[in-house]
């Protein structure tokens, strides 16, 4: 069918290039909660959305960050959507609709995108549906692959909110989301399209518990990103979505890097080069100079060597200090959610003046950094939150950093 096109714009006119991308406000389901004003006060006060659960692991009960927000009922959509992970969607898209109904609207269906960040989709379905495949050899009457397909959440998005523009999901790891961003940023400032829906979301599931126990990276406590006794991540679940558009008011995402050095299949380049190239990209790209930067979440996972490498990109790149902390003590590690859900955290902290806290102490082995909350006698001296930086790294020496700025 001919996509749905209207006269108020030519969907092949891609000459207008726009200079601006706008972050409206974001929409999240995620182990602080669904409210954006409720996700707020726990963030800054520092409290942590963790809780003990065996569900995944019988006998063995992990610190996880759980969703525990009731979310929509998929029994009535079609069998392809069915899903946790599309049900967090959805949810977030109930809170998302306030934004976006205007732009439904008054811009043709062809000309909003969508560009979505996952790495479980739907896997967790398909881990259900296995016993009785196994046992009988029939997979459950209701099942159906295109669940966990890594294409699900866009599609899912594009359906449910009618739209025909470019749909498509991104799934790089723990980068996921955050990419998602950068693609929209490119989709609106090449004329593509009028708006895109971006974000993404994962769900806890038993391929992620088992898998990165397997790699001796989770850990039986509560997390702690940087101290001298971290000993590996909490895994959480959730799902952030932003509407992106070309206005030039409100909070802009002005820059973002990406590198890879390829170091290793999992584990990231010790010296941190990549992630401090990353990070120049970003302010490069966005004019900014980093004693401009405000506020920085780091990645922050709490295992060793990623918060080592980390440390020392961020030393490098900001000698003078930068406030950071690292919000995974909170929420627990989300996967492809984590890069937009912690781009959200920045752009609530361009909004209200205030900066997550850093809830551990920090290693003494490490570069000493300006961390949030912390007595640190190096800290930059407190000023209006204008620049926000946030970083997300990945399997492979897949790296990214976002810069979000408030707009005059």
């Amino acid at each position: 069918m001919p996509p749905d096109v209207t006269n108020k714009t030519d969907v092949t006119d891609v000459t207008t290039v726009q200079t601006h991308c706008r972050l409206h406000a974001p929409a999240l389901v995620c182990p602080l909660g669904d409210d954006l004003s409720a996700i707020a006060a726990r963030l800054f006060s520092g409290e942590r959305g963790l809780t003990q659960s065996d569900a995944l692991t019988p006998g063995l009960p992990l610190w996880l960050g759980a969703v525990t927000t009731p979310l929509p009922d998929d029994s009535a959509w079609p069998a392809r959507h069915r899903s946790r992970n599309n049900r967090l969607l959805a949810a977030a898209l109930t809170r998302l609709e306030p934004t976006l109904s205007n732009y439904l609207a008054e811009h043709p269906k062809a000309r909003i995108g969508v560009v979505m960040g996952t790495s479980t989709s739907g896997i967790g379905e398909t881990e259900a549906a296995l016993p009785q495949r196994l046992a009988s050899g029939d997979w459950p009457p209701d099942f159906h692959y295109c669940r966990h397909e890594i294409g699900a959440p866009s599609d899912f998005v594009a359906w449910r909110l009618g739209i025909t523009g470019p749909a498509y999901t991104l799934s790089t790891a723990c980068t996921s989301s955050a990419k998602a961003l950068a693609s929209a940023r490119r989709l609106i400032q090449a004329g593509l399209c009028d708006a895109v829906v971006a974000g993404g979301a994962d769900t806890l599931c038993q391929l992620t518990v088992n898998g990165f126990a397997s790699l001796d990276a989770i850990s039986a406590e509560r997390c702690r990103p940087f101290a001298a006794n971290r000993d590996g991540i909490n895994l959480g679940e959730g799902a952030a979505l932003f509407l992106v558009t070309g206005e030039a008011d409100g909070i802009q995402f002005t820059g973002y890097g990406e590198s890879s050095d390829a170091h290793h299949i999992s584990a990231p380049r010790p010296d941190g080069e990549g992630a401090f190239q990353a990070m120049r990209q970003a302010l490069d790209m966005a004019g900014v100079s980093p004693e401009q930067v405000n506020y920085l979440n780091l990645h922050g996972t709490a295992t060793r060597q990623n918060d080592s490498m980390e440390s020392l990109a961020v030393a490098a790149l900001f000698p003078a200090g930068v406030a950071c902390s690292s919000t995974k003590s909170l929420t627990g590690h989300t996967l492809g959610a984590c890069g937009a859900l912690e781009a959200a955290f920045c752009w609530l902290a361009l909004r209200d003046g205030r900066l997550p806290p850093h809830l551990d102490v920090p290693d003494p082995e490490l570069p000493l950094l300006a961390y949030c909350g912390q007595d640190a006698p190096h800290r930059p001296p407190n000023r209006t939150v204008r620049h926000t930086l946030s970083n997300a790294f990945a399997f492979g020496g897949n790296n990214i950093a976002l810069l979000l700025e408030q707009a005059p």
